[in-house]
């Protein structure tokens, strides 16, 4: 029987059941009929036979059936002992009702029994709380010292998903024990870049609709040129959070987010709300800032605030992600989350904020080993470096007008398929309609049309030099494991010690503004997502 309704705290329906399981059983013996044996002599039984409700006189009445005509089976009483000619006939008509009643007492009390089992084994799965769920009850804690909710979003720039476990670092941990987390990490956007990533979890939408494709690419347009210092509207799509939150008058503000320096719509970066990057600026400092927003008068607190830090990315660019490096860098930005923890805590407002700790992208290992130049394809077609808009983690070639972009693609691919490229096997080569769906990358001009998807740790390059170097790199498929990062959710609207399955960064949009209860654009996440992992008002 199924734990919930063996332990000593039985489920309640369980309980409930069970007595009334009882109580059909002490029915049925309170209402069954006392048995009649009627004996001529102790040794001989034929002189009266065995029945139940046995009446003093009766007419018996021949029993038959189709079998037993066909096949011509002796009639006789499954309940009749008689080895003589009884004294008396057998009533046959009460015994039938007597076998009838017994039978379906049997079967009742069968059906209870099954119904029994499957009901408390039901009960069990569906009221027991693992840590990937929320109980029905399970509701929103109530602030003990801000007026209205506050949401700190926070990233760390290619935090790989498992760095949280490559050390001690006793503050995530804090915020995982404590908080909801995405058991086997948060899956990035295609492609898994930073700027592309940051926009997705900022307006809910892939980067075919918010614009930003890569972190460096031409408008086939206009042929202007984005890169990550551009601050023009033109580039971001979308609506972004902190324009979401002031469309509706509330405040916001921003630390190093890409995208937030563009004055858009009702967003004008506010000054002392706003900050233009300067990777310069130390950690600390950067906490101590948005710590400073919570000294501040109730109604002048942002609702909504971001924070960016360039580790462990940096790291793990130069030396991949398995090097000790990588491993203080994880060290370094647990102190600072355990800054944030005391300065908020000091505050009386940790347990008020809801702070949402994630990545942008994961990271892979990369060496001069695993090339592919795009010089082999010479005996099939010339690809010129000034058809090349990105190289690797992502190939990326836009032809001159005049040319056949699927000539190009078959060629390319013929070359691949002759096993005279170097390392060919792991470089995919399509027409930007022809990606897997998944990817969600064609519907946008801005993306070219030839994409090339490189297997996880390969790059692509133009020609062979002697350069050896060995690193990391992110870019790639977003399916690769190496490419997920963390996502990790504390505050009064998450539940504690929650795991939930891993899900892609445009959901977080929802999840925002859910919290904040205000309506959000439209986007590429759902509704039901936030809900589900948004805890409700109490």
């Amino acid at each position: 029987m199924d734990s919930i309704c063996t332990q000593t705290n039985l489920h309640p329906r369980c309980l409930l059941f069970r007595s009334s399981l009882l109580l059909l059983l002490y029915v049925l013996i309170i209402i069954q009929p006392p048995v009649t044996v009627k004996v001529d002599t102790p040794f001989e039984m034929g002189s009266d036979s065995f029945s139940i409700l046995t009446p003093k006189e009766t007419i018996p009445i021949p029993i038959s059936t189709e079998e037993e005509d066909e096949d011509h089976l002796p009639n006789s009483s499954l309940l009749s002992f008689t080895t003589h000619s009884p004294s008396k006939p057998v009533n046959s008509t009460v015994a039938i009702l007597a076998i009838f009643f017994t039978l379906s007492a049997a079967i009742a009390i069968a059906i209870a029994f099954g119904f029994f089992f499957f009901f408390c084994h039901y009960s069990a799965s569906s009221s027991a709380v693992p840590l990937n769920s929320t109980s029905s009850i399970d509701i929103s804690r109530s602030l003990s010292k801000l007026q209205n909710p506050v949401v700190l979003l926070i990233s760390l720039d290619g935090f790989r998903f498992g760095y949280q476990y490559k050390t001690n670092t006793p503050n995530i941990h804090r915020l995982i024990k404590n908080g909801t987390e995405a058991e086997l990490g948060l899956i990035p956007v295609f492609p898994t870049l930073t700027f592309p990533n940051h926009y997705s979890i900022a307006t809910g939408l892939y980067p075919a609709y918010h614009g930003i494709i890569n972190n460096y690419f031409t408008d086939p347009e206009t042929g202007d040129r984005f890169t990550m210092a551009s601050h023009e509207p033109k580039w971001w799509l979308g609506e972004p959070l902190w324009e979401t939150l002031a469309n509706h008058g509330l405040k916001a503000s921003t630390y190093f987010w890409p995208g937030s320096e563009v004055h858009k719509g009702s967003w004008d970066c506010p000054k002392g709300y706003c900050m233009f990057y300067n990777g310069s600026v130390p950690f600390e400092e950067r906490v101590d800032t948005v710590l400073n927003y919570f000294d501040l008068p109730s109604d002048e607190i942002p609702s909504f605030m971001t924070l960016y830090f360039e580790d462990p990315d940096h790291q793990g660019h130069q030396v991949g992600p398995d090097d000790p490096q990588i491993t203080e860098a994880v060290v370094a930005m647990d102190k600072i989350i355990g800054r944030l923890i005391k300065g908020l805590e000091e505050r009386g407002v940790f347990e008020d904020v809801n702070i949402i700790l994630l990545g942008d992208h994961g990271m892979v290992g990369t060496c001069d080993k695993k090339l592919i130049f795009l010089d082999d394809f010479a005996k099939w077609i010339v690809i010129p470096k000034e058809w090349v808009q990105s190289y690797s983690p992502l190939l990326a070639i836009r032809p001159p007008s005049g040319y056949s972009n699927k000539d190009i693609v078959d060629k390319m691919n013929e070359g691949l398929k002759s096993g005279n490229v170097n390392n060919g096997e792991y470089l995919r080569v399509f027409l930007k309609e022809d990606l897997p769906k998944r990817l969600h990358y064609w519907d946008n001009d801005r993306i070219p049309p030839v994409i090339g998807l490189i297997e996880e740790g390969y790059k692509v390059e133009q020609k062979r030099s002697k350069r050896q170097e060995c690193g990391g790199a992110h870019g790639y498929d977003n399916a690769f494991f190496s490419m997920r990062t963390i996502f990790i959710a504390h505050g009064p609207q998450f539940a504690r010690g929650r795991k939930v399955e891993s899900f892609e960064n445009v959901q977080i949009y929802n999840v925002v503004t859910k919290i904040l209860n205000i309506q959000g654009a439209e986007n590429n996440g759902t509704v039901s997502f936030a809900e589900s992992i948004v805890l409700p008002s109490h």
